[in-house]
């Protein structure tokens, strides 16, 4: 179903201007497959689709979807449409509501009541889209990170204490590989840190993108939780180093007692030589 342009600027015209707009951003999933669902002409920014009677949706690749002016029902028709489109649907997504007012005289920002903008321009309504999903996102893999940490933590000290056997470092090593394959997903898809593309269109809007990042403190939180992954990978490493460690000084063993084996079967074969002498 390609989506044309001219419908997308025509969702925008209909969002109201008399009373905020109700913003809602999920993850849904670990990718969505958007291919065929718009025309090339769109231009540069998240995917824009029209969604329920007035409002309208943005869709990232990374898993994200971004939904203005829609209510519960049409929330969850929309996504129910979308769903052969996710991949690896996520059990228990992050969510995350905000209103959206018109600045008027007021500058443009986050605020106590919610964001206020300038107007209702779809390369602005991307801007605050971006952010929200980025931020959804963070959400989501700070509560997956935070939960292999509370398993690493005292794996890693039974191990450290010499209490932890092959499957307490196994069980380690599954959390940790959990840990890093997050690692891998920000720095490949969502891409915390970088500009939207839409700004290329639209540089004028940086100053928007730039105050609501730091609002939603996105640089912050990717930076601590790039510490933690960090941390985790160290530990992987050291992982590493005692499972190897373990198997030398394992094949040490059986090296040893080998020899005495053999040791003892000389003996006992020159004392029968001794005895029948």
């Amino acid at each position: 179903m390609a989506v044309a342009a001219s419908n997308i600027v025509k969702s925008a015209a209909r969002l109201p201007r008399d009373r905020p707009i109700a913003v809602r951003a999920a993850l849904v999933g670990e990718r969505l497959h958007l291919r065929g669902l718009a025309e090339p002409a769109q231009g540069l920014g998240p995917l824009v689709v029209p969604a329920g009677k007035s409002g309208l949706a943005m869709l990232f690749r990374y898993g994200a979807v971004v939904m203005f002016e829609l209510d519960n029902d049409e929330q969850r028709d929309f996504l129910k449409n979308l769903r052969e489109r996710i991949e690896h649907p996520l059990r228990r997504g992050e969510t995350e509501d905000t209103l959206i007012l018109l600045a008027g005289k007021q500058s443009e920002g986050a605020t106590l009541e919610g964001v206020r903008l300038e107007d209702y321009s779809i390369a602005r309504l991307q801007i605050l889209a971006t952010v929200l999903a980025r931020s959804v996102t963070l959400a989501y893999y700070e509560s997956t990170v935070a939960a292999a940490f509370d398993q690493i933590e005292p794996l890693a000290r039974e191990l450290e204490l010499r209490r932890g056997g092959g499957k307490k470092l196994r069980e380690l090593l599954r959390h940790i590989g959990g840990a890093l394959l997050v690692q891998q997903r920000m720095t490949g898809r969502v891409e915390i840190q970088d500009k939207p593309d839409v700004l290329w269109d639209h540089p004028a809007l940086e100053r928007l993108f730039l105050n609501l990042g730091n609002e939603y403190e996105l640089v912050e939180r990717n930076t601590v939780l790039e510490r933690k992954l960090a941390l985790i990978a160290r530990t992987a490493e050291t992982a590493a180093d005692l499972i190897q460690s373990r198997s030398m000084l394992r094949v040490e063993w059986y090296i040893v007692l080998l020899i005495v084996v053999e040791v003892l079967l000389y003996g006992y074969d020159l004392l029968a030589r001794l005895l029948s002498a």
